[in-house]
């Protein structure tokens, strides 16, 4: 099934010739980074309730990485749009370094504010990182966007297997100083993904393209592009939700520690395994229809969760949450894709990431407190809540009609 797509006429033959090569290199950087970002959960609410003066600031650690990741979407998109791709990608993993070499250093000392400031920066990397499916969708040709977008997040299945690895390493290399090792050789991924993206090759943008696009207020109100939104929003914070309080909702149950690790292994495997065949589902069946499939199986992981509270029903609840996020993000993705015109890429896509990720951002500092108040049940039966409204946006979409592409 064919949909509209910004119409690629503007742009030479010439800025898809490194279209494989770039791919490749984003799919292997997107593996990398997403190593740092598990480094980053893995340790971190760990080493905040070491360091913290109180426990009851462990978890700020990874609170500020979400931060960082909101707070430096829009940033990194500026760079892109005035210095381009590669030098927001290069600034991103400079984060990644520092984050490492602070973080270790945090350690050495003690310093618990020095660890958070390391989490923000580690943050600000991820927000770059998540740039990356967009530059993939931007090498390729309208009919193989979505493929690239997907091709590059298939990089996170890898990331699933790296940074726990890495972790497991090189925590107690350093003894006493339990993770300083597995910092530095965080900061030593980022480096390695630095390199791997100085051969990349995306054409600069031309001096007046912000100038010829529309003006951002006047995109972001296509139904369409609201639409795509609401939806990525949705994908995102329920699995961010969920994914959060579902380890100490199983620790609350009995459970013990090592079921929630595995579930947890398993929801990664469900977020990024489906990369791999998503975008041929999206060219087929149109990313509309991909979204909604999404969400239908993120309602199916609380329904599961509300059918019992033993392993198979947590288990099951992660799995079907990393299946649900996967259509429905990269769905969104690739409808924000046909939202604009090449010269207005990066403000739109940057734009669509810091709504989502500020949403996310609100869900994270959320989903403990919940749990803790009111239960499990209560927080399964309150995701329904912005499922209902992303599905009304799909379905208003669909009862619209295909808006027109930007012309």
């Amino acid at each position: 099934m064919s949909h509209a797509h910004p119409p690629a006429g503007t742009l030479p033959a010439e800025h898809f010739r490194h279209e494989r090569g770039n791919v490749l290199r984003l799919a292997v950087a997107q593996a990398l980074a997403g190593a740092n970002s598990v480094v980053v959960y893995a340790t971190g609410a760990i080493l905040g309730n070491m360091l913290a003066p109180s426990p009851a600031l462990a978890t700020l650690p990874i609170s500020l990485f979400v931060v960082g990741m909101a707070a430096c979407t829009l940033p990194a998109g500026m760079i892109a749009q005035r210095h381009g791709r590669r030098a927001a990608f290069l600034t991103g993993t400079g984060c990644g370094v520092l984050t490492g070499l602070l973080a270790a250093l945090a350690v050495l000392l003690g310093a618990f504010w020095l660890f958070c400031v390391a989490t923000f920066f580690g943050g600000a990397y991820a927000a770059v990182v998540l740039s990356f499916r967009f530059a993939a969708a931007d090498c390729a040709p309208p009919e193989r966007r979505a493929r690239a977008l997907s091709a590059v997040m298939a990089g996170g299945v890898f990331a699933g297997v790296i940074g726990p690895q890495l972790v497991t390493h090189t925590m107690n290399l350093w003894l006493p100083h339990v993770f300083a090792a597995t910092y530095l050789a965080q900061a030593a991924v980022a480096a390695v993904s630095a390199l791997l993206l100085l051969g990349i090759r995306l054409p600069r943008p031309a001096a007046g393209d912000a100038a010829r696009g529309r003006p951002l207020g006047t995109i972001v109100r296509q139904p369409r592009f609201v639409t795509a939104v609401i939806c990525g929003v949705v994908s995102y914070l329920l699995m961010n939700f969920l994914m959060t309080a579902a380890p100490l909702a199983m620790q609350m149950c009995g459970l013990p520690q090592e079921a929630s690790n595995l579930g947890l292994q398993w929801h990664v495997i469900a977020m990024y395994g489906p990369s791999f065949f998503t975008g041929r589902l999206i060219t087929r069946f149109g990313a509309p229809r991909v979204v909604m499939a999404g969400l239908a199986l993120t309602a199916a992981a609380a329904a599961v969760g509300l059918a019992g509270v033993d392993v198979a029903h947590f288990w099951g609840t992660l799995i079907l949450l990393g299946l649900g996020w996967n259509f429905g993000f990269v769905g969104a993705s690739a409808l924000v894709l046909e939202c604009h015109r090449p010269e207005e890429r990066t403000r739109v896509q940057s734009f669509n990431d810091f709504v989502v990720f500020g949403t996310m951002a609100f869900g994270s500092f959320l989903s403990g407190g919940l749990l803790t108040a009111y239960g499990w049940n209560t927080v399964l039966w309150l995701s329904f809540v912005p499922l209902v409204v992303a599905i009304a946006a799909l379905a208003a979409s669909a009862a619209r009609g295909r808006d027109a592409a930007p012309g």
